[in-house]
């Protein structure tokens, strides 16, 4: 009996390439690779646990701000309000602990609840009135940017209690010391990773990105959806000043005042469409490590900020390019 085959015998493991080719993660994947490879020739601290571990701790908090930003734009959005709504949980939670207005965990708790009020009207002023994201988020930018600084009064908070530093502390990990911080920060990409892809509530964000109206007559409450995107973005901002508390130990007036550029640039470079309905969670963590590694390798190297802010916009053009060149062929 003599074997036979089939027109079609073997383009299983070519059409799996290709998929792996084109994956919109597979650029900004390769681009990180290629950056740890230069910056391990070139400098010799470079390739260090400790050096990972601290790329992390710089990472964690516009990192927990891009993956509500990544939400956001997935549904065709934008917010560029998360780094001052940021900015303002952390002074609340910071003042109001500090005081001893309020117990340190509660004060926590409505750091985290103001952040996700926030969000909630973002959400209802583009939806329900409608206004367009730019504007409603750039209003609010603004707000919270006030807020912030009426309630601080232009002072810096200090010697806050322990439960608002706790994630700031470390454990070692073989010879490097690691953040709980950290920790859960990729414990959030990797619950918003599953989220958007693993449930219907994914599936329907990534459908009202692609087309409102189709999504609508799909069944899906865009309008409701829309809210809850931003609202749980919002609550992801709090989580990031808490993050941010941590990490400095202090509550500072002057934090995040470009934290919403940084998001914004981690989720395009990370391969997300500006254009709403395509990207991941995933490719956000890589673009997030991508700017942490170029940004920790230059200075390692001696290369002074402002060029790292150079070859930073360069690549977010390069990003962009890439997304439009790449729909135009998939029309």
């Amino acid at each position: 009996m003599t074997a036979t085959t089939t027109p079609y015998a073997g383009l299983t493991a070519p059409s799996t390439a290709r998929r792996l080719l084109t994956a919109p993660t597979t650029g900004p994947l390769a681009a990180l690779l290629i950056a740890c490879v230069f910056f391990s020739f070139s400098t010799d601290q470079f390739l260090t646990g400790g050096n990972f571990s601290l790329i992390v701790q710089q990472v964690m908090v516009v990192g927990t701000l891009a993956i509500g930003q990544t939400l956001i734009i997935l549904t065709a959005g934008i917010d560029l309000s998360c780094g001052a709504v940021m900015a303002f949980g952390s002074i609340m939670m910071a003042r109001m602990a500090a005081e001893g207005s309020l117990p340190p965990l509660l004060a926590i708790g409505l750091g985290l609840l103001v952040c996700a009020g926030f969000g909630l009207l973002n959400g209802v002023l583009t939806e329900k009135i409608p206004l367009p994201p730019f504007i409603v988020t750039l209003g609010m930018l603004n707000v919270a940017f006030a807020l912030t600084h009426i309630y601080s009064k232009e002072q810096t908070v200090t010697e806050l209690p322990g439960p608002l530093t706790a994630l700031g502390d470390t454990f070692p990990l073989g010879h490097t010391d690691i953040t709980y911080g950290s920790l859960v920060t990729i414990a959030l990409f990797l619950l918003f990773a599953y989220a958007l892809s693993g449930t219907g509530w994914g599936r329907h964000v990534y459908a009202l990105g692609n087309s409102v109206e189709a999504a609508r007559l799909n069944g899906v409450r865009t309008s409701r959806l829309t809210i809850g995107v931003y609202t749980v973005a919002g609550l992801l901002y709090g989580v990031a000043a808490l993050l941010l508390v941590s990490r400095t130990g202090v509550g500072d007036p002057q934090a995040g005042q470009t934290d919403n550029l940084d998001s914004i640039t981690a989720v395009v470079i990370g391969g997300t469409s500006l254009f709403g309905g395509r990207g991941s969670v995933l490719g956000t963590f890589i673009g997030v490590l991508i700017v942490g590694v170029f940004r920790n390798g230059l200075q390692l190297m001696g290369v002074a900020s402002i060029y790292q802010t150079l070859i930073t916009g360069v690549l977010v053009i390069l990003a962009v390019t890439v997304d439009q060149i790449s729909r135009k062929k998939a029309r």
